[in-house]
């Protein structure tokens, strides 16, 4: 069985970090379920991109619009993959949302952070429960020719604390807590979890706050003194899905420049 015949799941894979992602698992072949909440369809330059990897192989990706803190989409993504597919390789959880308007902790609404809680981290744990249940069944069907991965896409946010986002920072402490608890979970299916935690990486999300980070990154902020970039978080997944890991689950892996590092 080679990777020609197997199947990931990007969660938030229209556009940064997901969309380089699922152009990098492309290239190695995977079948690509996309997935968005706002969009109705990949842009044409996406599309694009995708058929000249795939070779105009329209069978080889799918995308649905899917709302993944809404428990009728993550029901309608899985269906989807199983009535195209019929199988689940890996698992990327990486959509996620920013409150709308960044707001002292003590102003914070209510409202905002259960949307913020409901999308980056309860859709990914009980999208992830539906998975795994799949992927032990699929297991016990391909025998030792099955390794699936889960890989939950965080955030140094996780354990950096921004007081006028707190809603998101907690959102991505538990993505963490999720990560340990579904790789202790899944370790007696031979399941592997693991958590990438990326820094401040250029995306759309980061756009606004360009030159903020362009003067902070001049002053040290991290060792390495530049911005991240997509395609250096998806050489971690194309790594872990390359089974380069064999002995680890429950990881967490660093793609921040070096910002995790203590220093005096």
């Amino acid at each position: 069985m080679n990777s020609s015949d197997k199947v990931a799941l990007i969660t938030g894979s229209t556009h940064g970090i997901g969309k380089a992602i699922a152009l990098k698992l492309a290239r190695l072949k995977y079948s690509l379920v996309l997935n968005g909440a706002s969009t109705v369809r990949l842009s044409e330059s996406y599309e694009s991109q995708l058929n000249e990897i795939f070779g105009n192989a329209l069978e080889k990706f799918t995308y649905v619009k899917a709302d993944i803190g809404n428990p009728e989409d993550r029901e309608k993504l899985v269906s989807t993959i199983k009535e195209k597919f019929n199988r689940i390789d890996v698992l990327v959880n990486n959509a996620g949302v920013a409150p709308r308007e960044r707001k002292d902790l003590l102003e914070a609404s209510e409202e905002e952070f259960e949307r913020v809680l409901r999308i980056n981290l309860q859709g990914p744990y009980f999208l992830t429960q539906a998975i795994a249940k799949w992927m032990i069944e699929l297991k016990k069907r391909f025998q030792g020719e099955y390794t699936p991965y889960i890989i939950n896409i965080s955030s140094i946010s996780s354990f950096t604390a921004s007081p006028n986002r707190g809603e998101y920072c907690i959102s991505k402490a538990g993505l963490t807590m999720m990560t340990k608890l579904y790789a202790v979970r899944l370790a007696e299916h031979d399941i592997p979890v693991f958590e990438i935690q990326p820094g401040i990486i250029k995306t759309p999300m980061t756009e606004p706050v360009k030159e903020k980070y362009d003067k902070l990154f001049e002053q040290g902020l991290t060792p390495l003194r530049r911005w991240g970039l997509p395609e250096e978080v998806a050489q971690v997944v194309a790594a872990i899905v390359a089974g380069n890991l064999p002995y680890s689950t429950g990881e967490i892996i660093h793609v921040d420049g070096g910002f995790h590092l203590h220093r005096l």
